[in-house]
């Protein structure tokens, strides 16, 4: 059951949980606010790993005020030993009087655990205010623990006519600076940067978070089956770069990459190409939450296919490039238009001069 102030304390707890959205990886974002006689009188977020969670630094900004409280939580309280004690149990030494989260924690040591441990110390609890504004900021979290893959967003700029670059490979520049700005907060919230081999070599991308301040880069991974990333190649310089690989690729090649800098990952082949699953999957294992992938026509194509593809963010210049410039996804044609894939758009909104549109698969939608 929800009271009226509820939810207005809930969505403060969530502008606070975003404010780790860049530097809790591969932790949850996190926020939580103390409430008594409906004034906050404590409040934190989950800033970093390893460092406290919301809760304990709401607690500490509350003191002795915290007896009594109303604790909103935008995730389910923690309730096993980690890199940190469980925060239930410290919920529960300070006495507070009521907790309400907005979601489960999808971590299979928490799951229904947290809620329970305060229900088990007379601690009333509800569950599920503002849910899906909660599992939306989480939503590479929620992915690795449920799928056990990242969330993987595609992100393209293209041109009213849909066309990413001209014919001849060139691309620079089809947005305008605030879109190529917003650009870069993708990058810093993105755990990981996916582009293939056709990208490197066309484009000589860094894949970096530039313009904003960031405490990490993301980790970038170049879709390589046989190895033709050049030495040379900016993505590798800084360190911080996985190139995915088919077994068996020349090893001469491999020696030299990592010489460079680079991690050579050598995963199984599916249809002549590396198994883009596989590698989703091992990058979950690793604690990627977030995958943004910045690719050619030819990956972006191969992801959709595959169906792999979690959310695209498509941003759209007012400009025509004609019909011989590449598109946006490699697919097979049509004969019948019961063939099309269906999106569902999430937002819309202009930056700059250009559109950005957010979109879902209709099958992640659901």
């Amino acid at each position: 059951m929800f009271f009226a102030q509820d939810h207005g304390f809930m969505a403060h707890a969530l502008r606070l949980a975003e404010k780790g959205l860049d530097t809790t990886t591969p932790n949850p974002r996190v926020g939580c606010v103390l409430v008594k006689d409906g004034r906050i009188v404590g409040e934190g977020w989950h800033e970093r790993a390893g460092e406290p969670h919301a809760e304990i630094h709401a607690l500490r900004a509350a003191g002795a005020q915290a007896q009594g409280a109303v604790a909103y939580v935008t995730l389910e309280p923690c309730s096993h030993h980690g890199r940190t004690p469980p925060c239930a149990a410290a919920l529960i030494d300070a006495k507070v009087a009521r907790v309400v989260a907005a979601m489960q924690d999808p971590n299979p040591l928490v799951a229904g655990n947290g809620l329970s441990m305060l229900e088990l110390a007379g601690i009333p609890t509800a569950c599920g205010l503002l849910e899906q504004e909660a599992r939306r900021l989480n939503a590479g979290f929620i992915s690795r623990m449920v799928r056990g893959r990242p969330w993987l967003r595609v992100k393209i700029a293209a041109s009213l006519d849909g066309k990413t670059a001209l014919n001849n490979g060139k691309s620079q520049w089809i947005t305008g600076p605030s879109a190529r700005h917003d650009v870069q907060a993708l990058r810093a919230r993105s755990c990981a940067m996916l582009t293939g081999v056709g990208t490197v070599l066309a484009d000589d991308p860094q894949l970096t978070v530039r313009e904003i301040e960031t405490p990490r880069q993301p980790l970038r991974v170049v879709v390589d089956s046989r190895l033709q990333t050049p030495t040379g190649a900016k993505i590798l310089h800084g360190g911080g770069t996985l190139i995915a690989a088919m077994a068996g690729v020349d090893s001469r090649k491999a020696e030299h990459l990592r010489a460079a800098g680079a991690e050579v990952l050598e995963l199984p082949e599916r249809d002549g190409h590396v198994d883009l699953a596989a590698l989703l999957a091992e990058l979950g294992r690793r604690g990627i939450n977030e995958v943004t992938a910045e690719a050619g026509a030819r990956l972006n194509g191969a992801l959709l296919k595959a169906g792999l593809v979690d959310e695209i963010v498509l941003y759209l210049a007012p400009i025509l490039m004609g019909d011989k410039a590449r598109g946006l996804f490699d697919l097979p044609e049509l004969a019948e238009m019961a063939g099309k894939r269906h999106l569902r758009v999430l937002d819309t909104r202009q930056v700059g001069q250009d559109l950005r549109l957010t979109l879902v698969p209709t099958e992640t939608a659901a």
